[in-house]
């Protein structure tokens, strides 16, 4: 019987197609790297800059590890995986501590003269973490318990990162909740979010208006609750006619104010109307939760409720929780602010120097926006404003269709994951790698509030590139198991 190596068995099991995507994007990624950190003067095309060095010793050593990673044995993924995330929390514990103050947080830990980001390493302890616990056997995700847990497991590195002054980091926690979905969480969760984000961004956007005793943004909160509790109605029970009386009533309400103030010059107190429609909508619902024993009714008071607390917080969160200059990059995402000489500096010059590049770009290291440094952080953070000078709408289009594959090929793989174990991870991965590349883009072309994190694969950074080749090729070694599993 001939013997099969170990580097054969990788050869048949291991996926290719993702495998050439991360060498394409890390191959891209590094000369998008160099192309950001030339030097406008230098006569040489070859003269590599720190950055560049750098990150081509880290492209070696993320190389090595990942096949280290695609040599080990998959089952020792499963059997660790509390004990990576025992010290994943370990070392973001110290690092609150430990780490020196840079540029305003505390998240690198300095090794001599190596500088590490546990934040980015912990992403696949939490996610090994994640898949162990919902691999249980007979484990169903809708009990307290296990919500309960959950939540834990994804809220403690958060609050730790948070701990450590890197709010951006922390919110890249909450895409596991794409892979809760996926799991069977309701579509409620993921509705509530969205309704969450529109409240806060009207809430805030509008705060400077008044409406009578109101604020403009606390009158549209209102509306936007009762038309909420209305889209329940019909999605939970169908009940077009009670629907029809919560949001046809209200708005028909304000309609009628609104005519009697044209016909006879009166103010129509849109702050009393829309406060009386918020209550008779509550009133109504509860109604017919009692009457009717429906406790799908009851469910949509709940979220009423949850919404009008969240409404009335907004005010708080912003200015007492979050930090000047993360309020500050919030007012200028949402047009409240322009500073383009502070917070909207970096945006502005990113979107000057991506729309400069017009359709087919200046060409490789011809950038002259990024080679005269008008754009900071401009081989970290804002790293496509350089794909979109130097190689135009094309190149930008090339760079997103890559990440479009690779997310495609994940769940692809983590749909034929015969075990829960591997397709949570691989949902993990996945969802990982969807929030980074939609906040990333978000924030260089001005979309959404700059909170600094990386675009995987192309900006500068070993724990980045670490931490997510690690994702990557774990769950390579997982899906090259399937078979034997």
């Amino acid at each position: 019987m001939r013997y099969t190596k170990q580097e054969d068995i990788i050869k048949e099991s291991v996926d290719w197609v993702v495998l050439g995507l991360y060498l394409l994007m890390v191959v891209c990624g590094w000369f998008t790297i160099y192309g950001a950190s030339h030097q406008l003067g230098n006569t040489s095309s070859f003269e590599m800059s720190n950055s560049a060095q750098m990150q081509l010793v880290w492209v070696g050593v993320c190389l090595a590890a990942g096949f280290m990673l695609l040599k080990l044995d998959d089952n020792i993924f499963d059997v660790f995986a509390y004990f990576f995330y025992a010290v994943s929390m370990l070392l973001l514990l110290v690092t609150v501590f430990a780490a020196p103050d840079i540029k305003g947080s505390h998240s690198w830990l300095v090794l001599g003269p190596v500088r590490l980001q546990p934040a980015e390493l912990a992403k696949f302890s939490v996610a090994l973490a994640l898949a162990r616990f919902m691999n249980e056997y007979n484990f169903k995700l809708m009990t307290p318990k296990n919500l309960a847990l959950i939540s834990g497991l994804i809220l403690l590195p958060m609050l730790l990162i948070i701990g450590q002054k890197e709010t951006g980091s922390a919110l890249v926690y909450t895409a596991f909740v794409l892979m809760l979905y996926r799991e069977g969480l309701p579509g409620l969760v993921l509705f509530s979010g969205v309704c969450a984000v529109i409240l806060f961004v009207v809430g805030l956007k509008y705060s400077d208006v008044a409406v009578g005793f109101l604020t403009q943004g606390e009158f549209i909160s209102i509306i936007t609750i009762i038309l909420i509790c209305a889209s329940l109605v019909i999605s939970y029970r169908r009940d077009f006619q009670s629907a029809l009386y919560i949001g046809g009533g209200s708005l028909g309400l304000l309609l009628v104010g609104y005519l009697v103030s044209l016909a006879f010059g009166v103010n129509p107190h849109y702050d009393i109307i829309s406060i009386v429609c918020l209550a008779a909508t509550i009133g109504y619902l509860v109604y017919m939760a009692f009457s009717r024993i429906i406790k799908e009714y009851f469910v949509v008071v709940l979220v009423a409720c949850c919404a009008i607390l969240f409404s009335l917080s907004v005010s708080y969160v912003f200015t007492d929780i979050l930090q000047p200059h993360q309020q500050q990059r919030i007012k200028v995402s949402l047009g409240m602010e322009d500073d383009l000489k502070g917070a909207g500096y970096n945006v502005n010059q990113s979107k000057i120097a991506i729309g400069s590049g017009g359709f087919w770009g200046k060409g490789f290291l011809n950038g002259t926006q990024t080679k005269l440094k008008y754009v900071p952080e401009q081989d970290t953070d804002f790293i496509f404003c350089t794909v979109g000078e130097e190689q135009g709408f094309i190149g930008s289009v090339a760079v997103l269709l890559l990440f479009l594959a690779l997310i495609l090929r994940l769940l692809y793989l983590a749909e034929r994951q015969k075990f829960v174990f591997g397709r949570v991870f691989g949902y993990c991965v996945a969802s990982i790698f969807i929030f980074h590349l939609i906040i990333n883009i978000g924030m260089v072309i001005g979309i959404t509030p700059v909170i600094g994190i990386p675009l995987p694969f192309f900006s500068y950074g070993g724990s980045s590139l670490l931490g997510f080749t690690t994702l990557l090729f774990i769950f390579l070694r997982i899906d090259m198991a399937r078979k034997r599993r």
